[in-house]
């Protein structure tokens, strides 16, 4: 996939600054660019990455392209006097390198995370043209007259707040773009409005809570204290417990995987036991109750459910929250069925519902030695944990 890194903006929000403008200002010891652009390079679906300057940024942006470590091709080209017109340059300058799909993002988001870019390329990889990471408004919205006065309060309901990368189908976002300066319509304030515009469908994916746009020089200024180790780490760890008797049936779902067996877990859901000990370990790294408060037994609806529900609602109120969900791991308790031949499967589907890599997902069995409910095949028993690092500014 291709990257488009938008740099050169002016910043004049941010103030004068002897670094420059701000995508070129310090943070944790290193410039907002090479951070972002660094984010991009070590990420596994990266093969070309523009960096659309100013034509006054040469030597800053020659400085600092030393600094990125990369094993893709990155590459710098001068912008033009709107971004819109910068993002048309850096597509034009991808075209011809076969790219099927094309990121553009704002070199002043530094605080994306790889997990942020595979829920995108899943999305495309799928077959959305078009893929824009949102995130729900969470304050209450007035709509005030010219002199301030409060006309009324405007539903939040179904509101987003955009984010960047803005992801699309390469061809078509670059036809858009054409389309509109040959029409010279510079009034769009992103490039999923061009989309929209041009008539190409935009799907939004969860975005993440951290990934917010510097600014203003107090966000430079937050960021730098964030990466400097000024502040420590909100890191928490959050556990999980859950049992489920065994009766006669054809197979148990553990961790998302049907297993063929002669038992089946009893509950009102699907009974997958790891899913929800994991949920409940998500939902206790911020507070927000446990699996019955969101998803009362009592309650119909969820018969039958398939837990996966559960697990991406407890994710998403974790995301929603400022966090960023590191690990999970599973522990199962059972005489049968056998978990190792299912392992990796379980562990994949896991990493697909949080949306995290694989390799930040455990499952792990043993069984209770023949002792008590579980040795006497009576149920299957889960503990699981769950870390979670929140936002520390």
């Amino acid at each position: 996939m291709g990257i488009v890194v938008v740099a050169a903006g002016r910043g004049e929000r941010a103030g004068a600054s002897k670094d420059g403008p701000k995508q070129y200002r310090t943070i944790g010891g290193r410039p907002v660019i090479v951070h972002t652009l660094e984010k991009f390079a070590s990420w596994e679906l990266a093969c070309h990455i523009v960096v659309v300057i100013h034509p006054d940024d040469e030597a800053l942006f020659a400085k600092v392209a030393g600094l990125v470590q990369s094993g893709v091709p990155i590459d710098a080209v001068h912008g033009g006097a709107t971004r819109q017109q910068s993002v048309l340059v850096g597509l034009r300058h991808l075209r011809g390198n076969d790219l099927s799909h094309v990121l553009i993002h704002d070199a002043v988001r530094p605080f994306f995370d790889h997990a942020l870019l595979d829920r995108i390329a899943g999305a495309l990889l799928a077959g959305v043209p078009a893929v824009l990471p949102a995130m729900p408004v969470a304050d209450t919205l007035k709509r005030a007259d010219l002199d301030g006065t409060v006309l009324d309060t405007v539903s939040r309901s179904h509101l987003y707040a955009a984010q960047t990368p803005q992801s699309f189908a390469f061809e078509p976002i670059l036809a858009a773009h054409e389309k509109a300066a040959a029409a010279n319509l510079a009034d769009f304030t992103d490039d999923a409005a061009i989309a929209e515009w041009a008539g190409i469908p935009v799907r939004i994916v969860e975005g993440l809570a951290d990934n917010a746009k510097l600014t203003v020089k107090r966000d430079i200024a937050m960021a730098d204290s964030r990466l400097s180790g000024q502040t420590l780490p909100d890191v928490r760890t959050g556990n999980g417990y859950d049992v489920h008797q065994l009766e006669a049936g054809d197979g148990v779902t553990l961790c998302g995987v049907f297993i063929p067996h002669d038992q089946k877990l009893k509950g009102h859901s699907d009974a997958d036991v790891a899913l929800h000990a994991l949920t409940d370990a998500l939902l206790a790294t911020c507070g927000a109750g446990d699996i019955g408060d969101h998803f009362p037994p009592s309650d119909p609806q969820w018969k039958g459910a398939p837990s996966r529900i559960f697990i991406e609602h407890a994710a998403k109120i974790v995301r929603e929250r400022g966090g960023t969900i590191m690990n999970a791991d599973v522990s199962l308790i059972a005489e049968a069925p056998k978990v190792g031949p299912h392992r990796d499967e379980m562990r994949s589907k896991l990493s697909e519902f949080l949306g995290i890599t694989i390799d930040r997902c455990s499952v792990k069995a043993t069984t209770n030695e023949t002792i008590g409910f579980v040795g006497r095949r009576e149920g299957i028993a889960a503990i699981a944990t769950a870390t979670v690092v929140y936002r520390s500014i």
